[in-house]
């Protein structure tokens, strides 16, 4: 009961000092006494931020109003006629959003790792649902394009996530990568046989163990992604066989015998591969 009756008053003394019936002294005073240092903290840090929200706001210039609900309204002006844009002006709206996207995470990552990391995957969402959206509104379905777009993308995900240094964008290009291949291997590799559908893949994730192994020396960080999409890779007839063809033979035991080689490989060679990703 005691602490329900701390609570209302802690609530109270909030009240007060936001409708200044109080001067923050007082307050701050009676919070001592009757919340914990955690709440005062918490109360104190929030009203620091709406106190310097306040006086940005009083000190704001008339050219920045002015800016502000300028950049406002062209943005309502773009999302409400972007259909009536002609195509290349609505590719370089996209193009432009992104890059304002990417920019602002880029300049955010130094100061909030997690705030820069959420604008920037904001971007790259932008740049895939605006391009499946065009697609979409301009009638052109055929699946060729999607898989173009997403082939697009997932190199410049893997660019952009190996310069900017950003290893799950890195590996999230190499993911889309792999979709757009066994997407093609579903449209032109049509009744393929199990152990067809295992040389489509295997000697790729060789590749990657091999570029694991080759690309260590200059960056940990891109080995160890590299190093996760072959492991990836190296399950992925089973999941290919299971998404696109009907009759999967002796699924279970080809998924077994997978994991018990990769396994053996991963004991044998572990003195190596850890060097090469730790």
């Amino acid at each position: 009961m005691n602490e329900d009756r701390r609570q209302i008053i802690v609530k109270e003394i909030g009240h007060w000092r936001h409708s200044k019936l109080l001067p923050d002294q007082y307050c701050d005073f009676l919070l001592n006494l009757y919340a914990d240092q955690d709440t005062v903290q918490t109360a104190r840090e929030q009203h620091h931020t709406v106190g310097k929200a306040i006086a940005a706001v009083q000190r704001a210039t008339g050219m920045q109003w002015l800016l502000t609900f300028g950049t406002f309204t062209l943005i309502s002006f773009v999302v409400l006629y972007f259909n009536e844009f002609h195509p290349l002006l609505q590719m370089a709206v996209v193009a432009l959003g992104v890059s304002i996207f990417l920019r602002i995470g880029q300049r955010l990552r130094s100061r909030n790792e997690a705030a820069g990391l959420a604008i920037t995957s904001t971007g790259m969402l932008l740049l895939l649902g605006g391009g499946l959206y065009m697609l979409n509104l301009h009638g052109l379905d055929h699946w060729a394009w999607k898989t173009s777009l997403l082939a697009f993308c997932s190199l410049f995900w893997v660019i952009y996530g190996i310069t900017a240094r950003i290893p799950v964008l890195h590996l999230c290009g190499w993911l889309a990568a792999t979709l757009v291949y066994a997407w093609l291997l579903s449209q032109f590799m049509v009744n393929s046989k199990w152990y067809e559908i295992q040389l489509y893949w295997l000697p790729i994730a060789c590749l990657f163990g091999w570029s694991c192994w080759f690309v260590n020396r200059w960056s940990k960080t891109v080995s160890a992604v590299l190093f996760l999409t072959c492991a990836m890779i190296w399950f992925m007839p089973e999941l290919y066989t299971v998404m696109f063809v009907e009759e999967a033979i002796w699924i279970q035991l080809q998924l077994i015998i997978k994991i018990a080689v990769g396994g053996a490989l991963l004991f044998s060679m572990r003195k190596k591969w850890m060097v090469w990703i730790v």
